[in-house]
């Protein structure tokens, strides 16, 4: 198996070359077949690899080292993949989620411009994420890590004739870099301490690294870097402070969002930290930062999306509170369950994407949800899909998102019920605005007399259907103890990786934990439906206004960081640059021309003249030389 894992990634490196290559030359078919089954291919690899990988506790991984990066007698770094059981799953959900995408853009995209450019930019984002998940050590994950921001800078403002679209793209390449400090900075602390970037050399060093040194010393140095890591993490995974590129991200064509958020970009702060789990372990303060900045960002993020009109943005900042309760459940030590909602959110969260893209190419790129409303009755196929993407994600039992969100939840309750409490009242909130969102849009009557929603064709419906599919049975290969003991096959399958966490509650407590959330999701969408079904709000007024503007974040950064920065760069350019720099380098130009034109009267063509000057500087020479030897 070892002798195929690279085909996984260079797959869809080579339909990058082919699509960007061959954008202006290639007939649209074409495109779309090279950029779909070159993701299809690494999918059927990575089947192949899920099913034999060596799983369990004592499981070791496969690693694959194509050639060396850096090979020096004081350094080495492989280019080098590292297969394991956390691996096999992310490959899954990148290339799997990633090939339905591929497939509805083949349709969402088929009278666009750059369609050939599009395909070649997606092809290239699986590649770097596929990069970032293989990689057996952090350089290579860095290399990944990088080229998903590059992408995402590439595909938010594919659009790039919107100036709006364009700041939108700047926006997350910039706050994505503020993370990229962070994670470059504890890379150098890293290798400085254990000399090695190799996950499994940094476990050996690290364990040797606290037997042998003083308990405060372990502390700063491991909390150092740890939270170094959350600061790249909080960057790719939009936790405050640096959330609020992610709801921009929505400039981009909709199956980019659907990918950013489902399969890719989002995910790589959770899968760093587990991954280093062996680190996070031991930095109980940077778990506990964690945990508190995951749960704040999910109420947050939650409120905001209560009090947005358009659909993609609601559903943006869903994925950010999704993500800010799983960051709340590593830091409440459940990597595992944090992984597994990565999982399910995969799936409903892609649904839901493309389900908003569906709507929206329906609708004729209406995004507002004030405007739309009964579409059930002109999108069935999308309006059923939705509906299931919708309950999922509030946790409606028997769905995926009911068991991801409820072993999240357990293990909150159990590390810190403060933070449970939060946890609880963001999924009803998540409950609220997703069908404070569906009765926008599919209920009711129709509002926008001028547009006659359509139906989305089969390449869009098809992967709405078997994305629907999947929110309702992908929980299952989580299914906790308290139905079926022992029949937790996630926890098995990544111990090898990750150590399960031990949640010791009665099966009385977890009933009625489930139980009390059940009821309070079923009045939440109860209020929804009834509170928005041909009720849309076009003004908002008093606290609703503050959410509806996202409580003024963006106004504020603009106010604290932006603006400062731009008057000092005034400052300096009007000051230091234009007054001081511009006339010191004007200076030495005139200087430099005045020289010039004093030796230019030397150059007169008198060959006598040079004979003098030519003597005159001969003895100059020997004079200088005497003077030199008698001074000594």
């Amino acid at each position: 198996m070892a002798q195929y894992i690279w085909l996984i990634p260079l797959l869809p490196l080579i339909g990058f070359f082919i699509n960007g290559l061959g954008r202006n030359h290639l007939p649209k078919n074409l495109i779309a077949s090279i950029g779909s089954f070159s993701v299809l291919g690494s999918f059927i690899i990575s089947l192949i690899v899920f099913f034999t990988i060596p799983t369990g506790e004592n499981a070791q991984p496969i690693v694959f080292k194509a050639f060396d990066l850096i090979n020096i007698p004081t350094f080495h770094v492989p280019f080098a993949f590292q297969i394991d059981a956390l691996t096999s799953l992310f490959l899954l959900i990148i290339t799997g989620i990633g090939f339905l995408i591929h497939v509805y853009s083949a349709a969402y995209m088929v009278t666009d411009k750059g369609y050939g450019k599009y395909f070649a930019y997606l092809n290239l984002f699986v590649f770097f994420m596929l990069l970032l998940v293989m990689g057996n050590n952090l350089v290579v994950m860095f290399i990944g890590w990088e080229g998903v921001g590059l992408c995402s800078f590439l595909l938010i403002g594919f659009w790039f004739t919107n100036p709006s679209y364009v700041a939108a793209a700047k926006k997350a390449f910039i706050m994505n870099r503020i993370g990229d400090v962070g994670f470059l900075l504890a890379m150098f602390w890293i290798y400085k301490e254990f000399n090695t970037f190799e996950y499994q050399g940094i476990a050996q060093a690290v364990s040797s690294f606290v037997t042998a040194t003083d308990a405060y010393t372990v502390q700063i140095v491991l909390v150092g870097i740890t939270l170094l890591l959350f600061l790249a993490a909080t960057g790719k995974s939009a936790q405050l402070p640096l959330f609020t590129w992610l709801p921009d991200a929505m400039a981009g064509p909709t199956p980019v969002s659907a990918l950013i958020h489902a399969a890719t970009m989002v995910t790589a702060g959770i899968f760093m930290i587990t991954r280093l789990n062996f680190l996070f372990d031991l930095a109980p303060i940077t778990m506990t930062v964690i945990q508190w900045v995951g749960i704040i960002t999910a109420l947050i993020t939650a409120s905001i999306a209560m009090k947005q009109n358009d659909i993609k943005k609601v559903l943006a900042y869903s994925t950010v509170s999704q993500l800010g309760l799983m960051f709340a459940a590593i830091g409440s030590g459940a990597y595992i369950a944090a992984v597994f909602h990565v999982l399910t959110h995969a799936f409903f969260k892609a649904l839901l994407f493309l389900g908003a893209g569906s709507v929206i190419h329906g609708m004729n790129n209406e995004q507002d949800m004030s405007k739309m409303g009964g579409l059930k009755n002109y999108m069935p196929i999308t309006n059923a899909t939705m509906l299931i993407g919708c309950l999922a994600i509030s946790g409606i039992p028997g769905l995926s998102g009911f068991f991801s969100k409820d072993e999240m939840l357990v293990v909150m309750f159990a590390s810190n019920k403060l933070v449970y409490a939060l946890g609880f009242t963001v999924s009803v909130m998540t409950a609220f605005y997703m069908f404070r969102m569906y009765a926008l849009t599919f209920l009711g009557n129709l509002r926008s007399e001028d547009i006659h929603p359509h139906e989305s064709p089969i390449p869009m419906t098809l992967p709405l259907i078997i994305l629907s599919v999947l929110s309702i049975i992908g929980g299952y290969i989580g299914i906790p103890a308290i139905f079926v003991e022992n029949a937790h096959t996630l926890n098995t399958f990544l111990a090898g990786v990750v150590h399960p966490t031990e949640i010791h509650l009665t099966h009385t407590t977890e009933y009625i934990m489930m139980g009390a959330l059940f009821v309070a999701v079923l009045i939440a969408i109860y209020f929804a439906q009834k509170m928005y079904t041909n009720r849309p709000e076009t003004e908002f007024t008093g606290i609703g206004k503050s959410m509806a503007d996202k409580w003024y974040f963006d106004q504020l950064y603009q106010m604290a960081i932006v603006t400062p920065l731009i008057q000092l760069g005034d400052i300096l350019y009007t000051y230091m640059e234009k007054a001081g720099l511009q006339k010191f380098i004007s200076g030495i130009g005139i200087l430099s021309n005045k020289q010039a034109s004093f030796i230019r009267t030397l150059q007169n063509g008198n060959v006598g003249f040079y004979i003098v000057c030519m003597v005159i500087g001969f003895i100059a020479s020997i004079g200088i030389f005497f003077i030199g030897t008698l001074l000594k």
